[in-house]
C-alpha cells in the first residue's frame, strides 16, 4: 500500500499535520477554557464516506468556525461524538479536510498564510475585491480546486462568502453541488462572533457558549434549479428569511427574561 506524502494541491501532510496540531493546540484552551464549546449531531458524521462530502454552514468569523469543525473531524475520528475537551485527538487528526475561503483573505498575513496550508482551497471572490463591490464572472480554475478538493475527501464551505448574517447565498454553492451530487451536511454554527474578533484570530471576550450543531444529510432533487437548492440550503443553515424574524423574536424574548 502506498503511503501518501501530500494531499490534493501537493501540500505535506507531514506540515499539515503539525499545523494542525499548533493550532488546534491554541483552539483547545479557547473552546475549552476560555469559553465553552457544545457539539451536537456529530454522530452524523460517523458513516460518512471519505470523499464527496461538502458541510454548508453560517459564517461567523474568517478562522475560528473553520477551526472548531476541524476539532469536530478530529474527534469524531477517534470515535469521540458531540465533544471536542480532549486534546489528544489532534496527535492522529483527519487530514484530507478542505475549506473554501477568500484568496485575498488567505494572503493577508503569515498566520492566514500558515492556516491555507492546513487546507484551504482559495478562490477568487466575484462579487467584491479589496473591500469594493466587482462584478466578475467566476474563475472556472476556482471550480475545478473545489471538484478536487471534493474528489480527496470533505469540503467546508460558507454559501454567503461573508460573516454578515442572513445575506444571501452565493449561487456558485449550489452549482457545485448540482454537479457533483455530494452528500451534503448543514452545520449551524454561533457563539463566535460574540467570543472572537471578526477574524477569529483573537479572543474578543470570554465566558461564551459556543454551538456547533450538525444536521442529517440534505435531501436534494438534483433536477431542480441552481436557485431551488440554494434555497434549501439557505433554510437549511437558518439564514433565510424566515429566520432572521424567528432569531430576532429569541433575542427580545431572552432580554426581557435577563
Amino acid at each position: 500500500m502506498k503511503v501518501r506524502l501530500s494531499d490534493a494541491f501537493g501540500n505535506s501532510l507531514l506540515i499539515k499535520r503539525f499545523l494542525i496540531i499548533v493550532f488546534g493546540s491554541v483552539a483547545f484552551y479557547r473552546f475549552n477554557i476560555a469559553n465553552k464549546t457544545k457539539v451536537s449531531g456529530s454522530k452524523v458524521l460517523k458513516d460518512l464516506p471519505n470523499n464527496n462530502v461538502i458541510f454548508v454552514s453560517n459564517h461567523q468569523t474568517y478562522f475560528a468556525d473553520v477551526t472548531g469543525l476541524i476539532q469536530v473531524f478530529c474527534s469524531t475520528k477517534w470515535g469521540v461524538f458531540d465533544r471536542i475537551d480532549k486534546a489528544r485527538y489532534l496527535l492522529n487528526p483527519k487530514l484530507n479536510v478542505y475549506f473554501v475561503a477568500a484568496q485575498e483573505t488567505m494572503k493577508a498575513g503569515l498566520l492566514p498564510k500558515l492556516f491555507a496550508y492546513v487546507g484551504s482551497v482559495s478562490i477568487k471572490r466575484s462579487w467584491r475585491l479589496a473591500g469594493k463591490m466587482v462584478d466578475r464572472g467566476v474563475d472556472p480554475g476556482d471550480i475545478k480546486k473545489i471538484y478536487k478538493a471534493l474528489n480527496d475527501g470533505w469540503v467546508i464551505t460558507f454559501p454567503q462568502g461573508t460573516t454578515t448574517p442572513f445575506e444571501p447565498g452565493r449561487r456558485g454553492t449550489a452549482h457545485i453541488i448540482k454537479e457533483t451530487q455530494p452528500i451534503v451536511i448543514p452545520v449551524v454554527v454561533d457563539g463566535f462572533r460574540r467570543a472572537f474578533d471578526k477574524k477569529g484570530l483573537f479572543l474578543k471576550k470570554k465566558g461564551v457558549e459556543l454551538s456547533i450543531r450538525f444536521k442529517q444529510p440534505l435531501n436534494i432533487d438534483y433536477n431542480q434549479s441552481s436557485s431551488e437548492i440554494l434555497d434549501q440550503i439557505m433554510d437549511s443553515i437558518e439564514q433565510s428569511e424566515k429566520f432572521r424574524g424567528v432569531k430576532k423574536k429569541i433575542k427580545v424574548e431572552s432580554v426581557k427574561i435577563s
